[in-house]
């Protein structure tokens, strides 16, 4: 199985997700459920994905008051057949929502480990300006993952550009990239992106990657072609003095 790539199933439906699963099934082990997938099916998506062998990482982005926040995580971790690996939450809940979240999945016997989204990778300067932040990009992912660590969460979701400041910051933090777009593809709707070779080279534990494949004419030659360079990057990376953890 290829290191850290999460696939993601960006479907409005379980039946062409399923789908892309069967393709990739000898080639990935991880998927990604966000809110399109999740509000249309709900657990039985995670639950099936679980019991064909996948880890999950279920990306809700919650973000209420605290007691909402983890009334939702217990609920979401508290049935180990449908509870995923790894769970989102912005990070700019605050302090109280995220030591909520922390402590409700502590409470569970099999938790997700949460992840903090910092800021979204389709934002830049200009949107963060326009919601009233006048910090960079950068310093605001550094200000909200020192909140979240602070807070107990130790994982994060971040840009590929500010992942080397996090993993010099936070050295045993797991750190999910999305925005990842192999060289020559479209970058859509993403502002702060990489390819995965520089991705697992500034720090990446895990790269999200979803219409590069979903959208390809060939989901499984395009798989492959990504863990081939993700596996070149992590043969170089090896030689150097940070270590390779297999998280898959």
């Amino acid at each position: 199985m290829p290191p850290r790539l999460i696939v993601a199933l960006d479907y409005p439906s379980a039946p062409p997700a399923l789908a892309l699963v069967e393709q990739l099934k000898d080639s990935c082990s991880w998927f990604k459920v966000g809110l399109e997938l999740y509000l249309a099916e709900g657990n039985p998506i995670v639950q099936e994905l679980r019991h064909r062998g996948f880890s999950v990482f279920l990306d809700l982005k919650l973000h209420d008051i605290p007691n909402t926040v983890a009334g939702a995580i217990r609920s979401v971790g508290s049935d180990p057949a449908t509870s995923p690996q790894l769970l989102t939450l912005h990070a700019a809940g605050g302090p109280a929502m995220l030591q909520a979240a922390a402590e409700a999945a502590a409470s569970l016997p099999n938790p997700p480990q949460l992840l903090a989204v910092t800021v979204l990778t389709s934002m830049d300067q200009r949107q963060l300006g326009a919601i009233g932040i006048d910090r960079s990009p950068a310093d605001q992912v550094l200000r909200l993952a020192e909140t979240a660590s602070a807070s107990g969460i130790h994982g994060f979701v971040t840009s590929a550009e500010e992942v080397s400041t996090l993993r010099r910051q936070f050295p045993s933090a797991t750190l999910v990239v999305p925005g990842i777009r192999p060289a020559g593809s479209d970058t859509a709707d993403q502002k702060r992106i990489a390819t995965p070779a520089a991705a697992l080279a500034a720090g990446a534990d895990y790269l999200v990657i979803g219409r590069p494949i979903t959208q390809a004419k060939d989901p499984a030659a395009a798989t492959r072609a990504i863990i081939e360079e993700m596996q070149q990057a992590t043969t170089l990376l090896s030689r150097s003095a940070r270590p390779i953890p297999p998280f898959c």
